[in-house]
C-alpha cells in the first residue's frame, strides 16, 4: 500500500499539523499586544494558549478511540471545521465586542476541540498508509513533524505580521488556513479499504487499552513524559522570549517575530534531518533521545542567565531548539511503529495529549515564575530532563 500514497496525500497530511501549530504558536508573539488591547494581565493572556491546549488534552483520547472505530478521515474533517469556526468566533468577538476576552477563550476552546481530532490522528494514519514498512513510516513521520516545526518557525513571523495590520487578524487567519486544509484532506487523502477500522465496543476498547498499557507501559510512560517535557520547555521559553525581547531589548512586531523564529528554525532543521536518518531503527532512536535530552537539560539551565545578551540568548535557545527538534520525530516513530494498527490511534492519542499538557502548562507557569524565580524554574527544568534521561536509559529497550 505504501507505493500508492500520492505526493498530494502527503502534502494534505502535512498541512494539518502545520495549520494546528499556526493556530497556537502564531499567538505567542502577539500576546503582549492582546494584553494592551483587551486590558488583561500576563497570566490571562497565557490562558489564550492554555484554553486551546486544555480542550485538546481532554478530547484527544476520545478522538483516538473514534478514529480507531470509525476511520481516520471521518474524525479529521469535522475537527478541522471546528477549528475554522473557532477562529471566526475569536476574531469576530475581538473586532466587534468591547470586552471580548470570554468570547476569545470560547473560540480558542472550539479550536482546541478541532486540534484534538486532527493533529493526533495523523500519526496512526501514516502508520496505516505505510503499513509493514518502518523505514518509510519513519521518513513520512519526519516530514509530518517537520511540517509541525516549520509551522512553529512561520508562526512568530506571520503572527506579528498579521497583528501589525489588525491586532485580531491572527484569529481570522487561523480559519483561512483551516479551510485550505479541509479542502486538501477532502480531495487528496485516500484511506485504503483494508485500513478501514473495525467497530469495537467501548468496554472492549477500555479493556484492550489497559492490556496494552500494562504490557508496553514500561517504555510508553517515559515516552508520554518526554512528550510533555519537550513541549513544556519549548512553550515556556517562547513565552519568556516574547516578553523579554520587548521589555529588555526593545524588539517589537515583525522584527521580534523573526528573532523568535531563529531557535525554531534550528528545531525544524533538526526535526527534518532526524526523521530522514532514524529509518525505523529503535537503537538509533534511543541514542537520539538520550543525546537530545542531555543537550536540552543543560541548555535550558542557561536561558535565564543569557537573557540580557541577545546573541547569547539566541545561541542557547537555538541549541535547545535543535535538541527538541531531534527528539520529536523520534518519539513519533517510536509510538507509531511500536503499537499494532488496531490500537494505534488510541495510544498515539495519549502521547498527543501528553504533548498538549506541556503546551498548556508552559506559558502560565512561566508567567507566574519569571519575575521572581526565573533561573530557579529553568534549573528545575534541567534537573527534570536529567531524571527523564535516567528513565529512558532504564526503561526504553531497543
Amino acid at each position: 500500500m505504501e507505493n500508492k500514497v500520492s505526493r498530494w496525500c502527503l502534502i494534505s497530511m502535512a498541512s494539518i499539523p502545520l495549520v494546528m501549530t499556526l493556530g497556537n504558536s502564531m499567538l505567542i508573539p502577539v500576546l503582549p499586544i492582546f494584553e494592551k488591547k483587551v486590558g488583561i494581565t500576563s497570566f490571562q493572556s497565557s490562558t489564550i494558549i492554555t484554553s486551546y491546549s486544555l480542550a485538546a488534552i481532554l478530547l484527544i483520547p476520545i478522538a483516538g478511540y473514534l478514529s480507531d472505530r470509525f476511520g481516520r478521515k471521518i474524525v479529521i474533517l469535522p475537527s478541522l471545521i471546528l477549528a475554522f469556526i473557532g477562529g471566526i468566533i475569536a476574531g469576530f468577538a475581538s473586532w466587534k465586542i468591547d470586552d471580548p476576552f470570554l468570547w476569545i477563550i470560547i473560540g480558542r476552546i472550539f479550536q482546541g476541540v478541532g486540534a484534538a481530532g486532527a493533529t493526533p490522528i495523523i500519526l496512526p494514519l501514516v502508520g496505516d498508509l505505510y503499513k509493514n514498512n518502518d523505514e518509510k513510516t519513519s521518513s513520512c513521520l519526519g516530514i509530518i513533524e517537520t511540517s509541525n516545526t516549520f509551522g512553529k518557525v512561520l508562526s512568530p513571523i506571520l503572527g506579528a505580521l498579521f497583528a501589525a495590520f489588525l491586532w485580531f487578524l491572527p484569529f481570522f487567519s487561523i480559519s483561512f488556513f483551516s479551510l485550505i486544509s479541509i479542502v486538501l484532506v477532502f480531495f487528496f487523502i485516500k484511506v485504503p479499504k483494508d485500513s478501514e477500522q473495525n467497530s469495537k465496543p467501548l468496554k472492549q476498547f477500555i479493556k484492550k487499552t489497559k492490556e496494552i498499557l500494562k504490557k508496553e507501559g514500561k517504555w510508553l510512560y517515559p515516552v508520554f513524559l518526554l512528550g510533555a517535557y519537550t513541549m513544556l520547555i519549548l512553550f515556556a521559553v517562547l513565552f519568556f522570549m516574547s516578553d523579554i525581547l520587548e521589555k529588555t531589548h526593545d524588539i517589537y512586531g515583525v522584527k521580534k517575530g523573526f528573532v523568535l523564529a531563529i531557535p525554531l528554525f534550528n528545531l525544524c532543521v533538526a526535526s527534518f534531518i532526524t526523521g530522514k536518518k532514524i529509518k525505523g531503527d529503535t537503537a538509533t532512536m534511543k541514542k537520539v533521545i538520550v543525546v537530545g535530552l542531555i543537550t536540552a537539560s543543560f541548555g535550558v539551565v542557561f536561558v535565564g542567565y543569557a537573557s540580557d545578551n541577545i546573541a547569547l540568548l539566541l545561541l542557547v535557545t537555538s541549541i535547545l531548539g535543535a535538541a527538541i527538534g531531534a527528539m520529536l520525530p523520534t518519539l513519533d516513530a517510536m509510538i507509531t511503529e511500536g503499537i499494532e494498527k488496531e490500537e494505534r490511534g488510541t495510544i498515539t492519542s495519549f502521547y498527543s495529549s501528553s504533548r498538549f499538557i506541556g503546551v498548556a502548562a508552559g506559558p502560565p507557569i512561566m508567567s507566574l515564575l519569571m519575575k521572581e524565580y526565573l533561573n530557579v524554574s529553568y534549573i528545575t527544568g534541567g534537573v527534570l530532563g536529567v531524571i527523564l534521561t535516567l528513565f529512558v536509559l532504564k526503561f526504553i529497550k531497543p
